[in-house]
């Protein structure tokens, strides 16, 4: 495969949609969370993660609760946010968590944040994911690995998070060869502090990798203390409507 700073935007095939990775809170983040149910302004949503404390929370929350139902509602996908810590967190913990997802806030499925990427994990994954299914046997689920993982990955979920990071490390990324035995609909790409400017150039990188569903912001993680996805981007509706025009097919 290519570097992914090559292409001249030549039609790839690839139809782009937006994964939102971890907006904050409702209460935190209400005009957010409106503007993705705003009639004509969410875009091509493939779905949004629900993160209510770390997971689910102890109780069910009101203001999330609302949230997810707009969104069902509109026809997008709901995933509850499971960390599995890069493995530290127990399986056992992370069922437990699911269970509180679907029982209170009926989402589709789970992205399984920070999972480990290597094949000593495999197995670990399997059960987890397969754990998940049985509560939900038509569960999305998305592993967060944030990194090109062992293939044998792409056998478990629905979907791999395969880049997560800055803009000046994706802009001269490169693709593991052997997703191309995979569509690009099994692929996900979130990147931060990417210019206005540069917004063409990211969203032909990620049809260039084969990746369907993006999340581009320009905001920043500054010194850790700042989650990125939590706000949206401060151009979102240029990106809706460039994805929305056809730019990205």
């Amino acid at each position: 495969m290519p570097e992914a700073g090559a292409g001249t935007g030549t039609d790839t095939g690839v139809r782009t949609g937006f994964g939102v990775p971890g907006l904050a809170h409702p209460l935190l983040a209400p005009a957010e969370w409106n503007a993705l149910t705003r009639p004509g302004a969410g875009g091509p949503l493939h779905w949004v993660v629900l993160n209510v404390a770390n997971g689910p929370g102890v109780r069910p929350d009101p203001h999330c609760l609302e949230a997810a139902g707009r969104l069902r509602n509109a026809g997008v996908r709901v995933l509850g946010h499971l960390d599995s810590a890069y493995g530290l967190s127990g399986s056992g913990e992370l069922i437990s968590k699911a269970h509180r997802f679907i029982d209170w806030y009926q989402v589709d499925g789970f992205l399984l944040d920070r999972c480990p990427a290597d094949r000593a994990a495999l197995p670990e994954v399997r059960r987890t994911v397969g754990a998940l299914r049985v509560i939900r046997d038509d569960a999305h689920i998305v592993l967060g690995h944030g990194t090109h993982p062992y293939p044998g990955h792409a056998e478990i979920a629905d979907q791999l998070v395969t880049f997560s990071g800055p803009w000046s490390d994706y802009r001269w990324s490169q693709v593991a060869e052997w997703t191309a035995d995979h569509p690009p609909e099994r692929f996900c790409h979130f990147v931060h502090g990417v210019p206005g400017p540069h917004l063409e150039e990211a969203l032909r990188i990620a049809r260039w990798q084969g990746a369907a569903t993006v999340y581009l912001t320009d905001r920043t993680a500054r010194d850790g203390r700042t989650d990125p996805w939590e706000p949206l981007p401060g151009y979102w509706d240029d990106l809706v409507s460039r994805i929305g025009m056809g730019v990205s097919e």
